[in-house]
């Protein structure tokens, strides 16, 4: 009986397996999100797993509808004992785009074994042609064009008009410490090969939350007349820090753009690519800096954004000698994670520690969004009744241009006899201490004793002041070497180099890990620069390849380490802002690096 239902249970098995997995049906479209006016374009709608019936197209403002095709494909595999097979129907449809605009795609609808199936609907963008463009569209008597190879030309010259950097800021003018978008972006009609940042921007005046990126040529804009393709080089929130006029500069880059030429061959004319090699300078942005109105409330600390203020004591029950924690909780967007500690004023009965203060903020939309948590530690060191009063929180609103006052509540608190001590508190003689620096007079036998001895002459009274004596020295000696070097900043900068370098490798070798080369590349860059900016003590406004290669060589240190650095700096920027094109792996730049570090390091303890 056994071998008859285990006959079964394999041929059953077996059945199953060869039976195909039933595959989900869906219905997307795949669409170019921007088209140039005068141009052809195809939207597709695919439909997967499932035999369509009454396909209904949307309507496409702003183009007009050429052509329709429709194609079939079917595909199986059969993967550790499991057949799956899927089907394919793309409807692709050709249009011209006829008017420059914004258009909003609706959904395409289709039945499939009587139910209805829809796509997402979608935005398309029509952007005008380039003005210099000929009425055919050749472009031959015109201008450089994105969409036509035939205007670049190699041997043309590539001019401010058809590669430039632009700073765009999302205000023209603010408030001392409000929220400033600023978007490094790169404007070309050519293709780029390659792309090297020679001097980095400079935010001077500001300080700096940096916005993830992913440097591509991937988004089209009308600018001037003029279509572009652009990418992203940078893309931060700037709180700045003083009123006035302050300049933003978008650095220097080289830039290796691609240009075609014509060669005849047996086959015919074939076109081919040309580099060629630019340097593109840093321009610059200026932007007005109001200051804050007068007069500010006592109790402004700088808080410039809009929030909300929370607040918690815990425990609720207090008792004496016991820790208690006061938290204020302050919610909200602007430059939240500057903002200092209220001034809470506890009774005078309370120890009370300086505030933990604790940001969790990040980026969000074009301002910094999150939490500020600062947390009072306190001890209540007798029994009673207490009062915290209320605490004003105020903070500057740019959106309304005046401050807002908020209230942190009072409490009234009720402090019970805890068992701790507050310096370990004694009872004598039956009779509770209740003050830490008067103690009740002692009554009764003292039990006192008449002695002759000479204490004085002997060594142990000699030692209690000769042993701290010197301590006390050796302590002074210590201290004033440790101020001294703590006031020294770029010595402190110095030792502590090779410990931050350290630190950022850590988070580009978890990029490695996971493989993600452009996030890697970015830290690597980081941790060199912020590494020889430290160990070097070179400002980083004026951190680039030809200020490091002054002070090493000053240093005397060996020109093939230098070159060797050199290289790794031009690598790391081609292999980021270029990763499709990086010949070198990502484990063997970490390599080089930790290499050149020691070597560095190594060098500096030798000198």
């Amino acid at each position: 009986m056994n071998d008859i239902y285990r006959i079964f249970l394999i041929a059953l098995i077996t059945l199953a397996s060869a039976i195909p997995a039933i595959a989900q049906v869906s219905f997307k479209v795949n669409a170019p999100r921007q088209v140039i006016e005068g141009n052809k374009f195809n939207i597709t709608f695919v439909l997967r797993n499932g035999e369509g019936d009454s396909f209904k197209e949307p309507k496409v403002e702003g183009a007009n509808r050429l052509y329709a095709a429709t194609s079939h494909s079917y595909g199986s595999q059969w993967v550790n004992g499991v057949s799956t097979s899927s089907t394919s129907e793309e409807y692709t449809i050709t249009y011209r785009a006829v008017k420059a605009g914004k258009y909003n795609v609706g959904a395409a609808k289709v039945l499939v074994d009587g139910k209805e199936y829809s796509t997402d609907p979608f935005t398309l963008e029509i952007l005008p042609p380039d003005k210099t463009a000929s009425a055919q569209g050749s472009g031959s008597s015109g201008g450089v064009q994105i969409d036509n190879y035939d205007s670049q030309s190699a041997g043309k010259q590539v001019s401010a008009n058809d590669l430039f950097i632009r700073i765009n800021l999302s205000k023209s003018s603010a408030y001392e410490q409000e929220a400033v978008v600023c978007t490094i972006k790169l404007y070309t009609k050519y293709q780029i090969s390659q792309f090297m940042p020679t001097l980095q921007p400079s935010f001077n005046g500001f300080l700096i939350e940096e916005l993830p990126i992913s440097p591509s040529l991937n988004n089209v804009e009308h600018v001037n007349g003029q279509n572009y393709m652009v990418a992203e080089l940078k893309k931060c929130i700037l709180f700045p820090q003083q009123s006035g006029e302050l300049t933003i500069t978008s650095g220097n880059y080289d830039v290796t753009v691609v240009q075609f030429e014509n060669i005849r061959t047996m086959f015919g004319t074939m076109r081919q690519p040309v580099e060629k090699q630019l340097s593109v300078k840093s321009n610059s942005q200026k932007i007005s800096i109001k200051t804050l109105p007068t007069p500010k409330p006592a109790s402004f600390n700088g808080a410039v954004g809009k929030y909300t203020v929370q607040s918690e004591i815990k425990p609720q029950v207090l008792k004496t000698y016991e820790a208690a924690t006061l938290s204020v909780v302050v919610k909200g967007q602007g430059n939240i994670k500057y903002i200092k500690a209220p001034q809470i004023q506890f009774p005078a009965q309370f120890d009370v520690y300086d505030p933990q203060n604790t940001a969790n903020a990040s980026p969000s939309g074009n301002n910094v969004s999150g939490t500020m948590t600062f947390e009072y530690t306190f001890i209540p060191q007798y029994v009673g009744k207490y009062e915290i009063p209320v605490t004003d929180f105020s903070y500057f609103d740019p959106a309304k241009g005046e401050y807002v006052t908020l209230s942190i509540p009072e409490y009234k608190l009720s402090v019970a006899k805890g068992t701790g001590t507050a310096s370990q508190v004694p009872v004598s003689n039956g009779i509770e201490r209740k003050n830490t620096d008067i103690l009740h007079i002692k009554t009764g036998n003292l039990n006192l004793q008449k002695t002759h001895e000479s204490f004085i002459s002997g060594f142990a009274y000699w030692l209690w002041y000769l042993v701290p004596a010197v301590m006390l020295t050796i302590i002074l000696v210590y201290y004033r070497k440790s101020l001294k070097e703590h006031q020294n900043i770029a010595l402190m900068r110095t030792k502590h180099a090779n410990k931050l370098a350290k630190k950022r490798l850590k988070l580009a070798k978890g990029y490695m890990m996971t493989n993600d080369s452009n996030k890697f590349f970015g830290e690597l860059l980081n941790a060199i620069w912020g590494y020889l900016s430290d160990k070097l003590g070179i400002p980083v406004s004026e951190l680039n390849k030809e200020n490091i290669s002054a002070v090493l060589a000053a240093s005397e240190v060996e020109s093939e380490i230098i070159a060797e650095l050199m290289d790794l700096l031009d690598k790391c920027e081609f292999a980021q802002y270029a990763p499709e094109i990086a010949d070198a792996s990502i484990k063997d730049m970490y390599d080089r690096t930790v290499s050149l570090m020691n070597k560095l390091e190594n060098l500096k303890k030798k000198r």
